[in-house]
């Protein structure tokens, strides 16, 4: 098995490519140190690696993001090592998984329903390829609210993403809008 790696625009995080389905179709997760991952062994087994500080499951691919005072040299070939056990094993990436029903406000709107469209056929490609992903949280009072996932979560360029790119299209496209704001966890 032969597993790729791609750097991302945020230098604490790289984008392992196993060459088989992660999430496919289902909707991208992440886990970070504060999380138990209690349904995915998987992800328990990655932040238990020294240095690993978040993981983020896409469609085809795995974002690790490790701490800013470890080196890629140290860390990357025991990702590694735990990515190909994993896949060659046949193990499930999430154990019981159950989608959420996560009622977004706002989500009834037609003007949020524009909204979704553009982030999720325009924006959310695009950054998957840069090992992340941005999910429309809420639209409210012409604000859009996004959450950054994987390597855009922390990343330096996010804010000239965020403002310069999505916030630009967004009012472009929908003149409702009249900001877009990062949310947090």
């Amino acid at each position: 098995m032969f597993i790729q790696t791609q750097e991302t625009p945020n230098p604490e995080s790289l984008k392992f490519i196993p060459g088989r389905t992660v999430m496919g179709d289902n909707d991208p997760i992440s886990f970070d140190t504060n999380d138990t991952c209690e349904n995915s062994p998987f992800a328990k087994r990655l932040l238990g690696a020294n240095g690993v500080e978040g993981v983020f499951f896409g469609a085809d691919f795995i974002t690790i993001t490790k701490d800013q005072e470890k080196d890629w040299f140290v860390v990357k070939p025991h990702v590694l090592g735990i990515i190909m056990e994993h896949f060659v094993n046949e193990l499930p990436i999430i154990m019981g998984h159950e989608e959420e029903l996560d009622v977004k406000e706002g989500s009834t709107d037609p003007v949020f329903k524009q909204i979704q469209e553009i982030i999720d056929t325009r924006v959310r490609p695009a950054v998957a390829n840069d090992g992340g992903d941005i999910v429309l949280h809420s639209f409210v009072d012409g604000i859009v609210y996004l959450k950054m996932k994987g390597a855009c979560s922390g990343c330096p360029s996010s804010t000239v993403t965020l403002k310069s790119g999505i916030e630009n299209m967004l009012k472009f496209y929908v003149p409702e809008v009249i900001e877009v704001q990062q949310i947090n966890d």
